[in-house]
């Protein structure tokens, strides 16, 4: 019998993240967004679609890199192919700019 245990610490790690990112006083630090974009790494490798959107956007926006750019560019195509709205948004606008 498959034990489900490993999956409830992963999905509370996502959340976690999500929070973070979404908190109106911790969001926008520069230490906070390291640690949730951490945090998001693993689901958005194992193709969670919110993990990958989210990294993605953050990389795109916080990342000054070319090299990262082109990740989150990558994560936010998979996210916008399975259908997220945020990343599909946020693809519209790197377009743009």
């Amino acid at each position: 019998m498959k034990s489900s245990a490993p999956a409830a610490p992963k999905r509370f790690t996502l959340k976690v993240a999500l929070w973070l990112l979404d908190s109106p006083r911790l969001g926008h630090k520069a230490n906070v967004k390291h640690l949730a974009g951490r945090m998001l790494k693993q689901p958005a490798r194992e193709g969670v679609v919110v993990a990958q959107s989210r990294l993605g956007q953050l990389m795109c926006r916080d990342c000054g890199n070319a090299r990262d750019q082109r990740i989150g560019q990558e994560l936010l195509r998979q996210a916008a192919r399975a259908g997220d709205p945020g990343a599909q948004t946020a693809l519209s606008h790197l377009r743009r700019s």
